[in-house]
């Protein structure tokens, strides 16, 4: 799988804890790579941001792809602990519940070890790509200090009428799983950045990315939203041009803005000298 289309100096030179058991689940694909910035004082604290990805199933091992590789490396040197882990989500059964199970056991093992990986466990965020989405509303569900936005890349935030997922999913977890669900005083108002692929052809995609939008907008919830007209699912490594690279140099300065990430690194220079 291709790696993400935009490039910080200094990605190479991150470094990496690769292959962490973070769960007590007798599941062998349940594991985890950690990404850290280096060059820093031995008393710094990074905050951390966790990567979701979608549904695929822990034997694909989505940690491992190119892509999820790449954007660790990105986020770490753009000064953050970039968390990717392998988890239960599948398809075409979700297996949502288990997944959640997956999601706050890795949250649990990095806080918990944060000082091992120069990382701050009160400054956190959760960044969820395609059949990740409903993953994020795990935070949302009730007051989380240390979660502090959520990210979506091209992904559900609606599932109530995804027909895979009306297929294998209670009423109640249609409801308790899509993001949408929260967004009118049921939950905390977290900032929230949101992309969104023009040209995606996943069944119900970008309907469920409407409707969030909408109504986000009408609860005054504090939404970024950015589209990529152009875009095809996945167009953070698919599509490289301008416009995916706006989007993502414009989520790391989100992620950097609410995290209240020290500046480690200058964004500036992301689409100049060294980078793209």
């Amino acid at each position: 799988m291709p790696s993400v289309v935009y490039q910080l100096p200094g990605m190479d030179g991150v470094a990496v804890y690769a292959n962490l058991k973070y769960s007590g689940v007798d599941n062998p694909f349940l594991l985890m790579d950690i990404y850290t910035p280096t060059n820093s004082s031995e008393n710094a604290a990074f905050p951390i941001v966790v990567l979701l990805h979608g549904a695929a199933g822990a034997q694909y091992k989505p940690k491992d792809w190119g892509l999820f590789r790449s954007w660790g490396r990105l986020i770490a040197a753009a000064g953050m602990v970039a968390v990717i882990f392998t988890h239960r989500l599948g398809y075409p059964k979700p297996l949502l519940a288990e997944a959640a199970i997956d999601v706050r056991n890795a949250i649990d093992y990095v806080r918990a070890r944060a000082s091992s990986f120069k990382a701050d466990p009160t400054r956190l965020a959760l960044f969820a790509w395609s059949g990740g989405g409903p993953l994020l509303s795990i935070p949302m569900q009730q007051e989380t200090s240390f979660v502090r936005c959520l990210v979506a890349f091209y992904a559900y935030l609606d599932i109530q009428r995804s027909p895979t997922h009306i297929a294998h999913e209670t009423a109640k977890s249609l409801r308790i799983f899509s993001p949408i669900s929260y967004l009118n005083g049921d939950g905390p108002a977290l900032p929230l950045f949101v992309a969104q692929a023009g040209q995606d052809d996943i069944p119900a995609m970008n309907d469920s990315i409407d409707r969030f939008v909408g109504e986000a907008i009408a609860a005054n919830v504090p939404l970024t939203y950015m589209n990529h007209p152009a875009g095809e699912h996945g167009f953070d490594n698919q599509n490289d041009d301008n416009r995916s690279r706006e989007i993502i140099r414009a989520v790391l300065d989100f992620l950097r803005t609410h995290l209240d990430a020290a500046a480690q690194k200058s964004l500036e220079h992301g689409n100049g000298p060294g980078g793209r």
